[in-house]
């Protein structure tokens, strides 16, 4: 009868890999700001589709866990490609 999903962060991803990534981000912007956007681009593409690598090889022991690995993976790695695919076909 209790087949739902986990909603405790017991179940969710590590802090510290979280805010790694939060920090690339932010970093990211800043580098974009002072114009530099390719390397804020290539920046937040490569740590997506590490972080979707991360979670496809760990799988549950990943540090990077929003839904489903599949989920995770293919948003992480997709969004990471179709950011440089989508910045150098300018």
């Amino acid at each position: 009868m209790h087949d739902h999903p986990f909603v405790s962060e017991a179940h969710e991803g590590k802090p510290w890999f979280e805010w790694c990534v939060a920090i690339i981000v932010v970093i990211s912007g800043i580098v974009a700001a002072f114009g530099y956007t390719m390397a804020a681009t290539v920046s937040i593409s490569v740590t997506a589709i590490v972080s979707g690598l991360v979670r496809l090889i760990l799988r549950e022991k990943s540090p990077w866990k929003v839904r489903s690995v599949a989920f995770d993976s293919i948003i992480g790695i997709c969004l990471g490609v179709g950011l440089l695919v989508t910045y150098f076909s300018f």
